[in-house]
């Protein structure tokens, strides 16, 4: 055996391996560079779209459940979109600088639910009422999360968590950042197949097979824009010409262009303001819950950043920007508390995704994105306008922007050494069981309607539940413990784990190049050289 694998090394021998990218080379602008500004304008219009998604999915989710109707869900749309415009400036100046929108979390829709089901607010039989006492019990949880968030950050926890951080653990963490939201792609765009369908297939030939025949940037580039507006003209004509007046009220639903109730109600001026939904108030029981959630959108946006570091041809985050992400991911958590958008923010696992479709990683970008987002939060007409495209074609970006994210993961395989049986094992296991086990625990929500764990205190169910439904969380659990204990003494477990590549970016001095991407400004690094 040994003499065979000699004689195939031999033969290979002229055959030289892709060299390791610590940038990601082709992209056309990167963090710190701008395109021309008519350009840019276009390119964070597009990244203002695609976070909408998240917004609507959200909204539409959540304001049924808090008893609230199209009106109450126009107002958390405009007071979400809002918030996340501040939260999206804030980390672009003084967080980790990277090209990251922040946006709604998934995480925190376990204790938002669990906060509209509670038999506190049962006893409110006006809906109206009963959506503004939800909102206040949620108010007052992320007020409290975000305190937990912010010393997480600011005091250096996450920042000796990135130390130990390899290559081969931040593979299976960005990659099911990912993957691990695959419900939000196709089971959505089938819903209603005639626009979704469509939507993917245009999607892929503008952004893949038309910029290699005639050599353009700007069908790559735009595509999302290009790809919405045919396939919304494709829905309206569909509607207008009565396909779907027989069809089920979940396919009319999916479908219609006239069936979203924004539009007429969403008012034409409407700015967001603190604590608009009355004084926040706090429960024991839901503040421990979102504690749980916040910590699940820590991890979660710690793979987003990594991911839009890869996209945006920036070197790998060093530990004290990391650290100081998650601290002003708790100020925007805190801010999401007082405004009251029904749950926290995290970095946007699409808008990264983004970034790799267009090759453009600019922060600017993302800065007017933000501008955008205040805007159309202000004028609620426009902003319900364009929050009334039919899901299954966001659903449909989803399926590729998704996929940019995890592939950025994988991405990270070039570090580690894929001929060592230890790595082997923790990228599969890992994989495996980040994958798995959330499943089991979502399965049962769906099949049951609660979870697996069925112990005497509801709020530690719902803490596990929250915990173990993340993919990336059950990811990042298995890989860090297994990488950093499994044959920790070996000589070559350092290199096969790719250590050795992040050693440099460990302190912010150590490279040069670490200054361009993620200094603060003004020169404020003088006075938090720590954060």
């Amino acid at each position: 055996m040994a003499q065979a694998a000699k004689a195939g090394a031999a033969k290979t021998d002229g055959f030289q391996p892709h060299p390791v990218k610590e940038q990601l080379p082709g992209v056309h602008y990167c963090v710190s560079s701008s395109p021309s500004w008519p350009e840019g304008i276009l390119l964070g219009f597009q990244h203002y779209l695609v976070m909408l998604g998240s917004i609507i999915l959200v909204s539409s989710i959540l304001t049924p459940l808090m008893g609230g109707g199209n009106v109450e869900k126009a107002e958390m749309i405009q007071t979400l979109l809002f918030v996340s415009a501040i939260n999206t400036l804030l980390q672009t100046w003084f967080g980790t600088r990277l090209p990251v929108v922040v946006g709604a979390s998934y995480a925190f829709l376990i204790p938002a639910i669990s906060t509209a089901f509670s038999r506190n607010l049962s006893i409110y039989v006006d809906p109206h009422r009963r959506f503004r006492q939800s909102m206040r019990v949620i108010q007052g949880s992320l007020i409290v999360a975000s305190l937990l968030q912010i010393i997480i950050g600011f005091f250096g926890f996450w920042r000796i968590f990135a130390r130990y951080l390899s290559p081969l653990s931040a593979v299976p963490l960005v990659t099911l950042t990912g993957l691990g939201l695959f419900a939000f792609g196709f089971p959505i765009l089938v819903n209603c197949v005639e626009i979704g369908l469509p939507a993917l297939v245009i999607l892929i030939i503008l952004s893949q097979y038309i910029p290699q025949t005639v050599n353009s940037r700007g069908a790559d580039r735009f595509a999302i824009i290009v790809t919405i507006i045919i396939t919304w003209a494709l829905a309206e004509i569909l509607t207008v010409a009565g396909a779907y007046d027989r069809r089920s009220p979940k396919t009319q639903l999916s479908c219609r262009t006239d069936r979203s109730g924004l539009i007429t109600a969403a008012p034409w001026l409407r700015v967001p303001y603190p604590f608009q939904w009355g004084s926040p108030s706090f429960d024991a029981g839901d503040v421990f819950v979102t504690l749980a959630a916040s910590v699940v959108a820590i991890i979660e946006s710690t793979g987003t950043f990594l991911a839009a570091a890869r996209y945006g041809s920036a070197t790998h985050i060093p530990p004290s920007v990391l650290s100081r992400g998650v601290g002003w991911l708790g100020i925007g958590t805190l801010v999401a508390g007082f405004f009251g958008t029904g749950v926290g923010p995290t970095a946007s696992v699409e808008n990264a995704g983004l970034l790799g479709l267009t090759q453009i990683g600019s922060r600017r970008v993302i800065q007017i994105a933000a501008v955008f987002m205040l805007f159309f939060a202000i004028l609620g007409k426009f902003g319900a306008f364009l929050a009334s495209i039919p899901l299954p074609i966001v659903a449909a970006l989803y399926c590729v922007l998704f996929g940019y994210v995890a592939s950025a993961g994988l991405g990270f395989l070039q570090f580690c050494n894929l001929n060592s049986f230890r790595t082997l094992f923790i990228l599969g296991f890992s994989l495996f069981m980040g994958l798995s086990v959330p499943q089991y625990f979502i399965q049962d929500i769906l099949l049951f309607g609660q979870g697996p764990v069925h112990t005497g205190s509801t709020t530690f169910n719902n803490i596990v539940q929250v915990i173990f439904s993340s993919p990336p969380t059950v990811a990042i659990i298995v890989a860090y413990f297994l990488d950093s204990t499994l044959a920790r003494g070996h000589a070559s477990t350092g290199r096969d784990s790719g250590r050795h590549w992040w050693e440099k970016f460990r302190n912010f001095n150590q490279d040069n190049r670490t200054e361009e991407f993620y200094a603060l400004p003004l020169k404020l690094n003088r006075f938090f050289p720590s954060f």
